[in-house]
C-alpha cells in the first residue's frame, strides 16, 4: 500500500481520496481552507462538497502543502484549471522522482495549453518530475463517493507509469480504470465536453426537448473530434470514455455544474449571476474562451462552441444563438468524419 497526496479538497479530490483510501492507501488530502482540513480530521466529513458522506479514517487532512507531499512520490492534482499554475509554483520538488496525476478538465485561455502542458511548463526540466498522468472520464464525484459503478481512463506518454496509476485506483467493487496512450485526445475530450454541457443546459433552460439535446450532443461530438484531431489526437479516443462517455454524463445529469450553469443561462440569468450562485468552478466558461480562440487559430469550424462563446462573452441572447445554429448553410453529415479520417490516413 502507498502513501499518496491529493491536492484539492473539493468534491472530486475528496471523492478520489475515498477511492484510494478504500483501496488501502494512506491519503494526505490537502486543502487551503483550515476549517475544511479540521472537519476532515475531526469529523471525517467534507459537508460543503460531499454532504452526508463519511470519509475513511486513512484520509488525513493537511493544510500545509509542503507537509502534504513530503516523502511521497505520487501527487494527485485535483484543483481547478485556473489554479494549476499557482499550485505547481508552490510545490517544491525535492530529492526523489515524482509522478503528478492531474484530474482536472480544461484548456488555458490565451496560451491554449492543455493541463499536462501547463504542468510541464511550470516544472520545466526539473529532474524530480518523473511523469505526468491524466485521469479522466464520465465520473460525478457525488456518485463515486457513494460507491456507484464508475469507469475512467488514465493516460500518459509513459504507459508503464499509466498502468501503475491504474493499479492504484482500480478496484472490483465500483471503480474501473482503463488506459489510453492518447494524452491529447483524453485531455481535449474531457475539456471540450464542458462547453457542450453548457449548451445542453441552455437548451433545457429554453424549454427545448430531447430532440434538441440529442442533436446538440451529437454535433458537439463532431466539433470535439475536429479540434482534437487538428491537435494530433486519435479520432477513436472520442468514441470512448473520455469522449462520448464524458459528454453524455455531463450533458444529461443534474450533478453537472456545467449543465446547471447553462440551464440558468437559458432561463435568462446573466453569466455573473450564474457564477455567483453556483459557488463552485464552472470549467466550461474558461474552456469556451480557449476553444473559441484555438478553433480560430487552427481554422477549425466549431459553430456550437462559437454560439456558446457569444452567449457567455458577447451578450448574445440564447434564443437568437440557437436560431443562428438552425439557420446555418446546409451540409453533409458524414463529411466531418470523412475529412478527419482522410487527414489521419485512416
Amino acid at each position: 500500500m502507498s502513501n499518496i497526496a491529493v491536492l484539492g479538497a473539493g468534491s472530486w479530490g475528496t471523492a478520489l481520496a475515498i477511492v484510494l483510501a478504500d483501496n488501502g492507501h494512506h491519503i494526505r488530502l490537502w486543502g487551503h481552507r483550515e476549517a475544511t482540513v479540521k472537519e476532515i480530521n475531526e469529523c471525517h466529513t467534507n459537508e460543503k462538497y460531499l454532504p452526508g458522506v463519511i470519509l475513511p479514517e486513512n484520509i488525513y487532512g493537511e493544510a500545509s502543502l509542503e507537509k502534504a507531499i513530503e516523502g511521497l512520490d505520487t501527487i494527485i492534482l485535483a484543483v481547478p484549471t485556473k489554479a494549476i499554475r499557482e499550485v505547481c509554483q508552490s510545490i517544491k520538488l525535492t530529492n526523489g522522482m515524482y509522478t503528478i496525476v492531474h484530474v482536472s478538465k480544461g484548456i488555458e485561455p490565451d496560451t491554449h495549453m492543455r493541463i499536462s502542458e501547463m504542468i510541464e511548463e511550470e516544472f520545466g526540466n526539473h529532474s524530480a518530475l518523473k511523469d505526468v498522468v491524466v485521469l479522466s472520464g464520465p465520473s460525478h464525484a457525488e456518485e463515486v463517493s457513494q460507491k456507484q459503478p464508475t469507469t475512467v481512463t488514465v493516460s500518459s506518454t509513459n504507459m508503464e507509469e499509466a498502468e501503475r496509476i491504474q493499479d492504484l485506483f482500480i478496484n472490483d467493487q465500483y471503480f474501473r480504470v482503463y488506459t489510453n496512450s492518447d494524452v491529447v485526445g483524453v485531455e481535449i475530450g474531457g475539456a471540450l465536453k464542458n462547453i457542450i454541457a453548457l449548451g445542453a443546459g441552455i437548451s433545457d433552460g429554453l424549454g427545448y426537448g430531447d430532440n434538441a439535446k440529442a442533436a446538440l450532443i451529437t454535433r458537439g461530438l463532431a466539433e470535439i473530434s475536429r479540434l482534437g484531431c487538428a491537435m494530433g489526437a486519435n479520432p477513436l479516443t472520442f468514441s470512448g470514455l473520455t469522449g462520448i462517455g464524458d459528454l453524455i454524463v455531463t450533458c444529461t445529469s443534474v450533478h453537472s455544474r456545467n449543465w446547471r450553469a447553462g440551464n440558468l443561462l437559458g432561463k435568462g440569468q446573466s453569466l455573473q449571476s450564474v457564477l455567483d450562485n453556483m459557488g463552485m468552478v464552472v470549467e466550461g466558461v474558461r474552456t469556451a474562451k480557449a476553444a473559441y480562440q484555438l478553433s480560430s487559430k487552427l481554422g477549425v469550424q466549431m459553430p456550437i462552441t462559437e454560439a456558446i462563446y457569444n452567449i457567455l462573452f458577447n451578450d448574445v441572447d440564447a434564443k437568437s444563438a440557437v436560431d443562428g445554429l438552425m439557420g446555418r448553410t446546409k451540409t453533409h453529415e458524414m463529411e466531418d468524419l470523412t475529412n478527419i479520417l482522410d487527414d489521419r490516413g485512416i
